[in-house]
């Protein structure tokens, strides 16, 4: 009878950890923003690269089999499925997941090519208010054009890596991914996607949204 007692509060000692320890989670804004990993005690571990936590559905879709391949590249961006396609030479290979525009800053259709490319990029218009004291997120959805810093916050803005300008603001680059369109007009991507997308573009790749 001793041994068993001694599992049952063993167990639930255990189970009474992992509660504690869900209950420690992200939640909210942390959760959500792009800037959870950046400027505080405040971190998100860095599974869809330094700054952006993973997808919030597991992502089975996206793939890279371009090593191989050879002749000239070419993006599709489909809107409706979420997703875009890398060409070489006609064959297609590799599929990433995307977020793009939401209905207040729709991703733009049309024909285009890659006027830039930034392995390190930062937006120069939305980031995140964090607390300079203690690094909690006060707002991880800022326009710095219309939002002031309150007293005693401290301004980041948004890490775009591996950014492949497009038209005017809007570019390709590592991204959170929700499940939906959900950015401001940019096509956010899975880090390990962007990378491979950076890698195998140049200035004057055409790129089509759909």
């Amino acid at each position: 009878m001793k041994s068993l007692s001694f599992r049952f509060v063993h167990w639930l000692g255990l189970f009474a950890g992992l509660l504690v320890m869900n209950a420690c989670g992200p939640s909210g804004p942390e959760k959500s923003g792009y800037m959870a990993g950046m400027g505080g005690p405040i971190q998100q571990q860095a599974t869809n690269g330094p700054s952006h936590p993973p997808p919030a559905i597991p992502d089975d879709i996206s793939y890279w089999d371009g090593e191989a391949a050879t002749g000239s590249p070419l993006i599709k961006i489909n809107r409706g499925q979420q997703k875009a396609f890398f060409y070489k030479g006609g064959i297609l290979v590799g599929v990433s997941k995307i977020s793009s525009g939401n209905e207040d800053h729709a991703t733009p259709p049309g024909q285009y090519k890659i006027v830039e490319k930034d392995k390190d990029h930062k937006s120069t218009v939305y980031g995140c208010f964090k607390d300079l004291a203690s690094g909690q997120m006060l707002n991880d959805n800022v326009d710095i054009r219309v939002d002031k810093v309150p007293p005693g916050a401290i301004y980041y803005p948004a890490p775009m890596p591996n950014f492949m300008r497009i038209t005017g603001g809007v570019g390709m680059h590592t991204g959170y991914l929700p499940g939906y369109a959900a950015s401001h007009g940019c096509i956010r991507m899975p880090h390990q996607m962007s990378e491979k997308f950076f890698e195998n573009v140049k200035v004057g790749t055409p790129v089509i949204i759909e």
